[in-house]
């Protein structure tokens, strides 16, 4: 988590950190099952005006919020508040869970009594990640309510493709009926949070060691220039010492982590409006070589990236039409 010395600075942080999620007026918010099999990118630490709230249906998350790191596994059901910045650093290769937002007028236009205040929160007032572990009734029944709601929604394949591609992306949710879609998502809020309410914290944090949070702050800002010797002495360790515990509190190892977010900065080069092609982008994301990036590319995705590209290009004309 970031340290300020004024108010000023943190707001100035957080505005950095904010993410569009570009939804139109007519959408309360949006929900979308992801799939680690489908999804093509991983996203930065961030934020966003909205309140986000998961349910892990299959594998595992593994997020990074306030310096500490947590794991969630099946039927957990977590929350995380508008400005709170968070960052989803691992997923099992098997993993599915259901990503719901809900934008702030909604949760003032639902939420009218008491028991629903806590749902007004900002980030300063939640310190980690509030969640729950549901039982198999309670988990079966979200799951049946976040299907139904999602029924007439794009195709899971397109919005796994797509859904939080970046600020660069073109792509923007839609759904055939948002009338029904906000009415779901209303009774979904409400039903989440009274189970919350009723459920015991499923949150078991592991505070990272400084050196290790101060190797993820300076990857989040670049990831393309420090090799391992300079990051380990910018964190004040040795190389080894680093690598060690960087894998024992992220959960994957350094260069793994490094070159997801090559890969996040590709599909951002990728898309700017100069229309970098696959080698511009790759370089510039920091890739060394094409071998290096196809490697990387084909064991994150299951496919090169000429395929993957070429169908996400072929998801945005049909979008289009």
């Amino acid at each position: 988590m970031a340290v300020f010395s004024t108010s000023d600075e943190k707001l100035s942080y957080i505005a950095l950190m904010l993410q569009n999620l570009k939804l139109g007026r007519v959408y309360d918010g949006f929900l979308f099952l992801a799939d680690a099999s489908r999804s093509l990118q991983r996203i930065d630490s961030h934020c966003h005006a909205e309140l986000e709230l998961n349910l892990v249906v299959r594998g595992t998350a593994t997020y990074v919020v306030n310096g500490r790191r947590f794991t969630f596994s099946p039927r957990t059901l977590l929350w995380l508040f508008p400005q709170q910045e968070h960052q989803l650093v691992d997923r099992s290769d098997n993993a599915q869970f259901f990503v719901a937002v809900f934008k702030p007028s909604l949760i003032n236009q639902s939420c009218r009594t008491s028991v629903y205040d806590g749902l007004k929160q900002d980030a300063g007032e939640e310190d980690g990640v509030m969640s729950t572990l549901l039982s198999p009734e309670l988990f079966d029944l979200v799951q049946k309510t976040m299907v139904t709601v999602m029924h007439g929604a794009l195709e899971p394949e397109l919005l796994n493709r797509e859904a939080g591609f970046g600020p660069q992306s073109g792509f923007v949710f839609e759904h055939h009926d948002p009338d029904a879609l906000n009415a779901g998502l209303r009774f979904l809020l409400l039903l989440c949070w009274r189970i919350q309410l009723e459920g015991q914290s499923a949150a078991r944090a592991t505070v990272l060691h400084p050196a290790v949070r101060r190797a993820l702050k300076l990857l989040s800002e670049d990831a393309t220039e420090r090799n391992l010797g300079e990051l380990s002495k910018a964190c004040g360790t040795s190389k080894s010492y680093l690598s060690r515990t960087f894998h024992r509190q992220i959960g994957v190892p350094l260069n793994r982590y490094r070159n997801s977010l090559r890969l996040a900065r590709f599909f951002d080069e990728y898309q700017q409006p100069d229309q970098k092609n696959l080698a511009e982008a790759m370089y510039a994301a920091g890739f060394g070589s094409y071998a290096q990036f196809y490697k990387v590319f084909t064991q994150a995705y299951g496919r090169g990236p000429r395929d993957a590209m070429n169908s996400k290009l072929a998801g945005q004309k049909i979008l289009r039409a």
